[in-house]
């Protein structure tokens, strides 16, 4: 059987979502397609570059939303959020791919949100920061819910009250909060 670019990230994916990020290695995985760890080398030049691609794939979903600057900004955030939810270690995965430069989609994600903001009427030379600090909260804020969700699974003795609060509420909070101030910092613009 050859294998495929798409059967290793599938593969890739199915582990993180098992086990985590930190047991998503690439000896685990090509024993798991019970191939060599050489192999993987053939299409994927680095662990790095292959959790980029599964970085990608778990964002496949998230797309552009119609509407005006505000409601882009809101719903493309919301399916970014749902879609790092959706897999184990998802946010920490796409966090890490994101800062390496090794994924395409979080790339595209961030041109979406700047070209939001400069409808927003922000400054050309501030459009990819705004977009940048939206986006740092969405990963950041869903590392931590990720993390309190896997302290709860573990049964972890932790008493913290913001981790009793909806998690949904507070995401939409401060979303809310920064889509204010990128309307507020327009306004002082003008």
């Amino acid at each position: 059987m050859q294998l495929h670019k798409r059967d290793v990230v599938e593969a890739a994916t199915a582990l993180l979502d098992d086990y985590g990020i930190a047991d998503l290695s690439m000896r685990r995985l090509a024993r798991d397609l019970e191939v060599s760890p050489g192999a993987l080398y053939w299409h994927f030049a680095s662990k790095q570059q292959l959790l980029g691609a599964v970085a990608d794939r778990i964002l496949g979903a998230v797309q552009d939303c119609g509407g005006d600057w505000q409601e882009r900004i809101v719903q493309t955030c919301g399916r970014l959020r749902e879609a790092l939810l959706s897999h184990t270690d998802g946010a920490e995965l796409v966090s890490a791919s994101f800062a390496a430069g090794q994924s395409a989609v979080m790339t595209d994600l961030l041109a979406v949100l700047a070209a939001a903001a400069a409808d927003a009427g922000v400054p050309a030379d501030s459009t990819e920061s705004a977009a940048r600090t939206v986006v740092y909260f969405v990963l950041g804020s869903t590392v931590d819910e990720q993390s309190r969700l896997q302290w709860d699974a573990a049964g972890a003795d932790v008493s913290a009250p913001v981790w009793a609060e909806n998690s949904d509420a507070r995401f939409a909070f401060g979303l809310r909060l920064l889509v204010d101030g990128i309307a507020a910092h327009t306004r002082a613009d003008v």
